[in-house]
C-alpha cells in the first residue's frame, strides 16, 4: 500500500512514513496522541489484587447469555466465493450479541482444524489498532487458511495456516471494527480497553454455548500490536470471572502476546523505537544523541528541542514500510488479474488492497452471514480508557500461573524488538533458559530466552505481521507455544 501513514514519534508529532497497513499505524498514533488532549483516555492501571481476593466476586456477576440453539448450524459457511478446491475443514461466521439492550453484536470467523479438530486446542485471535479487523488483517493476510489473489475475487490456500495446529476464532472485538456493530450509536463512542475486555469475555461465554463441544477444550489467546493490551486484559478478565461457579468456566491455558510486537508500555515503546532506528542505520549518531539528551518518554510533555530531534528521525529515514523496513512498497492502486495463483511464500505489499476488494463483495458478505457493510480494515474510534502500561496486568497473570509469550519480528520498526525487550526488563524476571537460536526447516528461525513465567521469542526476517513475512517460522513457533515448550 502506498498511501501515506503518519508514524508516531511523539503524541503531538506525526511525521510521514509508508506502511503496507497504514491504518493500523494511524489508529495507534491517534490513541497515543489523545493522551495530550483536553479529554485524554482514562489511564487506570488494572488491579494487582483482585484475582486473589474472593471478596471481589460481587464485581463479577454472571454476564448476559442469549439463546444459542441452532445458531452453530446457521453460522456454518457452505463455501466462500472464489475459494480453492479441496477445502477439508469446517468454517463458520456470524454474530454474537453481547448486549441485548443495545443490540451490540461482535462478528467472528471460526475455522476448525482439518485434522483431529476434536482434540486440537481452541485459539482466539485479536488484531490491534485499536479498531482494526481480525478478519481482514489476521485471517486473510496473516494466519488464516486463505489469502486473497491479486484479482480481489478469488482465494488461495495458506499451507502454514494456524488451523493446522488449532481451531481458531478470529474476532472483531469492538463495535465499529470490521463487521461488528451496535443498534445504539452511543456504543461507538464508548469503546475502550475495559469495554473491549468485557465484551470479548461475554462473546466467549455465549460462543461456547453455541459451540458447547469446545467448553472443556484448552483455550489460548493471541494477538498483535495494540492487542498487547487486549490479550492480557482479556486473560485477566477470564481469570477473575472464572470465580463464578454459575457461569461457564473458560479453560484458559496461556496467552501469546502479539505477533508483530506488542504495544504494552508507552515509555519502553518510544525508547525502543528510536534505539531501533539508530541501530539499524536509519538515523544519525547526532539524532539519537539529541533524543537521549532532551527527550523523556516517561511523560507526554516534550521540549521544543526534543521535538526538533524527533522530526529529524523522519527526514533521515525517508519513505519506507515501517512495519518491515526491508520490504518493497506497493506500486499498484487497484487489484489486477493474476498471472498465476498466489503463494504465501511470496510477499505481496499490495495484499491489503486485494482483501479490501474481496470483503466488500456482496456475495462474500452474504457467505459470511455479515450485515451489508462498507468494510474497512481499520476505523478511527473514540477511545475512553487506556493505561500507559499493562505490565502490572502481565505480572499478575504470571503470578496466576498463565503462560505468557511475547514474540517479535526483528525487522519491524514500529513496535520493534527493542521495545519488547525494554518492556520485559522492567519486570526484572529471572532467566531460566539462556538466550539461544531456534530452528525451522534447518535454518535459524529466530532467538528465544526463557524467563520465570515468561518466554520471549524473535522471528528472524519478519516484520510486524510475522505470518505474512515468515509463514513457516510463525507456524513452527506457535506450534511450540501450544505444546508448552520452547522451539528447538
Amino acid at each position: 500500500m502506498v498511501a501515506a501513514a503518519y508514524f508516531l514519534l511523539l503524541p503531538n508529532s506525526f511525521p510521514h512514513f509508508i506502511s503496507c497497513n497504514a491504518n493500523q499505524i494511524d489508529n495507534l498514533n491517534r490513541l497515543l496522541k489523545s493522551r495530550r488532549s483536553s479529554n485524554p483516555p482514562w489511564d487506570e492501571s488494572w488491579s494487582l489484587t483482585e484475582l486473589d481476593d474472593d471478596s471481589n466476586n460481587r464485581h463479577y456477576s454472571p454476564v448476559y447469555v442469549g439463546p444459542q440453539d441452532g445458531l452453530m448450524e446457521a453460522d456454518k459457511i457452505d463455501a466462500l466465493p472464489g475459494q480453492p478446491k479441496g477445502v477439508d475443514f469446517n468454517q463458520y461466521a456470524g454474530y454474537v450479541n453481547v448486549d441485548p439492550k443495545t443490540g451490540k453484536s461482535l462478528f467472528y470467523h471460526f475455522v476448525e482444524s482439518p485434522q483431529n479438530s476434536s482434540t486440537k486446542p481452541l485459539v482466539l485471535w485479536l488484531n490491534g489498532g485499536p479498531g482494526c479487523s481480525s478478519i481482514g488483517n489476521g485471517a486473510l493476510e496473516e494466519l488464516g487458511p486463505f489469502r486473497v489473489n491479486s484479482d480481489g475475487k478469488t482465494l488461495f490456500r495458506n499451507e502454514y495456516a494456524r488451523n493446522n495446529v488449532a481451531n481458531v476464532i478470529f474476532l472483531e472485538s469492538l463495535v465499529g471494527t470490521g463487521f461488528s456493530y451496535s443498534n445504539n450509536s452511543t456504543d461507538y463512542s464508548n469503546n475502550g480497553d475495559k469495554s473491549t475486555a468485557e465484551d470479548s469475555y461475554t462473546f466467549l461465554v455465549n460462543w461456547l454455548e453455541r459451540f458447547p463441544q469446545y467448553k472443556t477444550r484448552d483455550f489460548f489467546v493471541s494477538g498483535e500490536s495494540y492487542a498487547g493490551h487486549f490479550v492480557p486484559q482479556l486473560a485477566y478478565t477470564i481469570l477473575a470471572k472464572n470465580k463464578n461457579t454459575n457461569q461457564t468456566v473458560i479453560n484458559i491455558q496461556g496467552i501469546a502476546l502479539s505477533i508483530g510486537n506488542a504495544w504494552i508500555d508507552d515509555s519502553a515503546g518510544y525508547k525502543g523505537m528510536y534505539d531501533y532506528f539508530w541501530t539499524h542505520a536509519l538515523n544519525s549518531d547526532e539524532t539519537i544523541a539529541g533524543i537521549n539528551k532532551h527527550c523523556n518518554f516517561t511523560n507526554h510533555d516534550q521540549s521544543s528541542t526534543c521535538i526538533q530531534y524527533l522530526e529529524q528521525v523522519t527526514e533521515e529515514a525517508g519513505n519506507l514500510d515501517i512495519y518491515n523496513i526491508y520490504a518493497p512498497l506497493c506500486k499498484s492502486s487497484a487489484p489486477k488479474s493474476p498471472s498465476s495463483t498466489g503463494s504465501v511464500k511470496d510477499f505481496d505489499p499490495c495484499s491489503d488492497k486485494y482483501v479490501n476488494s474481496y470483503l466488500n463483495l456482496v456475495e462474500v458478505q452474504t457467505a459470511l452471514h455479515a450485515k451489508s457493510t462498507n468494510w474497512s480494515a481499520c476505523r478511527p474510534l473514540k477511545w475512553s480508557d487506556s493505561p500507559t502500561t499493562v505490565l502490572p496486568t502481565i505480572q499478575q497473570l504470571i503470578a496466576s500461573g498463565i503462560s505468557v509469550w511475547i514474540y517479535s519480528g526483528d525487522i519491524d520498526a514500529r513496535i520493534p524488538v527493542t521495545s519488547s525487550r525494554y518492556s520485559i526488563n522492567v519486570l526484572n524476571l529471572l532467566v531460566e533458559t539462556a538466550w539461544r537460536p531456534w530452528y525451522s526447516s534447518g535454518e535459524v528461525g529466530g532467538y528465544v530466552v526463557g524467563y520465570k513465567g515468561m518466554t520471549f521469542i524473535t522471528v528472524r526476517g519478519s516484520g510486524h505481521m510475522v505470518p505474512t513475512n515468515q509463514p513457516e517460522r510463525a507456524l513452527t513457533m506457535i506450534s511450540s507455544f501450544l505444546q508448552g515448550k520452547l522451539p528447538r
